[in-house]
């Protein structure tokens, strides 16, 4: 949400310096309707860059980055980004109910990860081996098991191999799911502590408030 709302923002901030500029040359500076335009294009590019420029630095102060890291950590998202796309287009094509739902599973797995990473890019580095290998080989086996599955020979070695795949794939999602977990890690540990420590606020209440409801307790019975 935050990478969407900073786009919304340096273009809303960028499309007045444009109209404006476009504007005053033509104006002002009595160029040609198109020359002024190109040049407000320019204007408006380098607006948004400089503003996504401060932004970035802005995300990387906020997650206790480096901007190359941060710029690595983008790399590797866009990356991500376009495996996602093929694995969405190839789950859709299997014809078994059980591959799909494996297969869909996957997916989601994918997907999940890749939105926390998305959201707080310093979580990548609890989650590297997803990125540099774990996504690249459930894109490259949901390929050849589409491939397979779609094959009007079901020779016994066409069965063989893709009984072999739905086996590796359902390893993968394994692995994935850890990754899930390995992702989340830190914020269950954080809840933890979360808890935990509304618990002894909580505990350090009530005592005080049972001591005062058996004072007033004592003071009625005294009084008879």
């Amino acid at each position: 949400m935050l990478h969407v709302a900073y786009f919304i923002i340096r273009h809303l901030i960028s499309f007045p310096l444009f109209i404006t500029s476009w504007i005053s040359l033509q104006l002002g500076a009595n160029l040609n309707f198109f020359i002024a335009g190109l040049i407000s294009t320019g204007v408006y590019a380098l607006s948004v860059n400089v503003i996504k420029s401060v932004q970035s630095r802005l995300i990387v102060k906020k997650y206790n980055m480096t901007l190359p890291e941060y710029k690595h950590v983008q790399q590797q998202l866009k990356e991500a980004k376009l495996k996602l796309n093929k694995l969405n287009g190839y789950f859709i094509k299997v014809r078994s109910i059980r591959a799909f739902k494996q297969l869909f599973e996957m997916n989601r797995l994918a997907k999940r990860i890749f939105q926390i990473v998305r959201t707080n890019p310093k979580k990548f580095y609890h989650v590297e081996p997803f990125f540099y290998a774990h996504l690249e080989t459930a894109v490259e086996l949901t390929e050849k098991y589409t491939l397979l599955v779609s094959q009007p020979v079901k020779a016994p070695a066409v069965q063989i191999a893709l009984q072999d795949t739905r086996e590796t794939l359902l390893e993968l999602n394994q692995v994935m799911e850890n990754d899930l977990h390995q992702v989340l890690a830190s914020d269950i540990e954080h809840l933890k502590m979360e808890l935990d420590f509304a618990k002894i606020s909580i505990a350090k209440h009530e005592k005080p408030l049972m001591l005062k409801g058996d004072l007033s307790h004592d003071r009625k019975s005294n009084s008879f």
